[in-house]
């Protein structure tokens, strides 16, 4: 598909960087909002002070009650890398202050999403005195009234956005629910469990807790925090990049939970080097691939364990996982994009602008990533459905830019009552239940509401840069500067460059990904590039001279060599003179 490509606006004039910040990277961060030293700190210091959350006294004063009284206390988690992390924080933070704690994690094909009845039905006889939602509960109204009159006292910790009513749970600490004052609104799961442990640990520190045992410094867990809040794609904003860079501190120096060390081994990085992208692409579809497929139960353990030989035999399985995860998805994005091939998707009177699609054996756990795949390939809001109980069909939905689907659901929920079973979610991803027969119903009510909301320039397949680089900055200096300049992630995009290239050579190599030699037009320089799973119908192409190519500057290392490398994610085809797009 061929893109337009936009350079990202930058002004250097409102820039005040101390002189160590290059020119190249003032414009960088000038194009991400930020014009001074302090929109680029790092330290812990300048997060926002968790008292700010609303009910987080409520919530420690429960809490700090179990732990004295040593009561039980269980966490119910999400069956994501957010929630897995969330669960393995917040056991490990409870214990090591001397709490009696559990966990329970549904099983995404048994009872599905969050704090329900039913998982309720299944606890009432493990004598739990307090419950503790992680990464949930914020639409669980009915699942929190259950567990109330089971006689537990009820403590939710969410993230997501909440609805028109809250469940009547004994504290709720989510900084999106009304009257919550706390500036980051951005922060996942993971990242909320861990203000109230640390908001825990002040209480019971002055109780005098901690007189006659150890205090935890809870500055170990930021590793956790760091894999849940990238895997969780929330936005890395200035609060968000500060958990980040802290817990990649601790990873590299090697201060880390066995588990994340094993994953990080089986995913053959570098953890000396590792960047939140190998968080986001390597470490956290392998955690993710066991919610997809199995039971989160196997990452929360990977994540809790303390031996190294029983991280490894987890990280194995989930490497196992995850590859399973690979082969079905390569199978059901081949399915859905035959289906949409039949579209005339440059016709936008008659193709749908909101894509639903569904297919009777679709696996539930990777619809997530399908309508990922397919909203990437397509530029347009798209849900994949697969088969669940009850004559039921579940959904997962990805947005673009412009339309925010969890409240398009609400709107197509008002509109046609009844639709719509469940839903939930945030402004770019959300979850939905409806009954298999309504599909057809929903597919045509989808689309109208994404027309409602977005115009036919929405829908351009666009990619933004940092512009060209000149050819004395393609160099390994700046490499490493680039990789050090973040953490980079969702609405903080890593730096990426556009530029007109002479292709000296060009092969395919494990079968669908092109290896290639560039050469910069009017220079002697020679780069190296690659481009991962492009459509081998039409590459390798011995008749395309020179490309329009989209790149990252990547380090490549192989047997001990580093050499430069350019990262590929878009490129067409360019005339033999220098010509804009």
């Amino acid at each position: 598909m061929h893109k337009q490509i936009i350079n990202r606006p930058f002004n250097l004039e409102k820039c005040q960087f101390p002189a160590e910040i290059t020119p190249l990277m003032a414009r960088i961060y000038s194009a991400r909002g930020i014009y001074d030293e302090k929109g680029l700190n790092r330290k812990l210091k300048d997060l926002p002070h968790y008292q700010q959350l609303k009910d987080i006294d409520k919530a420690t004063e429960i809490l700090a009650t179990a732990i004295t009284s040593q009561q039980n206390i269980l966490i119910v988690g999400d069956f994501d890398c957010d929630g897995a992390t969330s669960s393995a924080l917040g056991i490990l933070a409870l214990q090591s202050m001397g709490a009696k704690a559990d966990y329970l994690v549904p099983n995404r094909f048994e009872y599905g999403y969050g704090l329900t009845p039913e998982i309720v039905d299944t606890i009432d006889t493990r004598k739990v005195d307090v419950l503790v939602t992680v990464d949930n509960g914020i639409s669980s109204i009915e699942g929190v009234k259950a567990a109330k009159a089971g006689g537990m006292k009820v403590v939710i910790t969410d993230h997501h956005l909440a609805g028109d009513t809250l469940p009547e749970a004994d504290a709720i600490v989510n900084p999106n629910q009304p009257d919550c004052s706390f500036p980051g609104k951005n922060t996942a799961g993971v990242g909320i469990i861990f203000f109230v442990m640390c908001a825990l640990r002040t209480q019971l520190r002055e109780q005098g807790w901690f007189n006659n045992r150890p205090e935890p410094n809870l500055a170990e867990l930021l590793d956790l925090v760091a894999l849940g809040t990238v895997a969780d794609v929330v936005s890395l904003d200035a609060h968000n990049r500060i958990l980040v860079f802290q817990g990649l501190a601790r990873i590299r120096a090697g201060r880390c939970r066995p588990g994340i060390k094993a994953l990080i081994d089986i995913a053959g990085r570098d953890p000396g080097r590792l960047c939140a992208a190998d968080l986001g692409f390597a470490l956290g579809p392998r955690l993710n691939a066991a919610g997809r497929l199995d039971d989160m139960s196997t990452g929360i353990e990977l994540l809790l364990t303390e031996s190294e030989i029983r991280a490894r035999e987890l990280a194995v399985e989930l490497d196992s996982l995850n590859r399973e995860r690979k082969d079905i998805e390569a199978s059901m994005h081949t399915e859905a994009m035959a289906e949409l091939e039949q579209l005339d998707l440059k016709d936008k009177e008659n193709s749908p602008w909101g894509v639903a699609l569904f297919q009777n054996d679709w696996h539930q756990g990777v619809v997530g990533i399908l309508a990922s795949r397919v909203k990437e390939k397509l530029n347009r809001p798209v849900i994949a459905f697969a088969e669940a109980d009850n004559n039921e069909i579940k959904g997962s939905a990805r947005s673009i830019t412009g339309l925010h689907i969890r409240d398009t659901l609400d709107s197509i929920a008002r509109e046609h009552p009844g639709l719509i079973i469940k839903f939930g979610g945030h402004a770019m991803a959300a979850g939905l239940s409806i009954k298999k027969d309504d599909f057809s119903r929903f597919k045509k009510a989808f689309d109208q509401a994404v027309r409602a909301q977005l115009n036919p320039e929405d829908l351009k397949a666009t990619i933004y840069t940092d512009g060209a680089l000149d050819s004395q900055d393609i160099t390994m200096a700046t490499a490493i500067t680039l990789r050090e300049g973040g953490p980079w992630g969702q609405n903080f995009p890593e730096p990426t460059f556009d530029g007109r290239f002479q292709v000296i050579q060009q092969r395919l190599v494990g079968q669908k990904h092109l290896k290639l030699v560039l050469k910069i037009p009017g220079s002697e320089t020679w780069l190296d590039a690659i481009a991962f799973n492009i459509d081998t119908r039409h590459w390798p192409n011995p008749s395309v001279s020179h490309l329009k190519v989209v790149y990252k500057l990547d380090i490549n290392e192989y047997r001990g060599q580093q050499n430069l490398q350019l990262m590929i994610n878009h490129f067409q085809p360019a005339a033999d003179k220098a010509s804009t797009s």
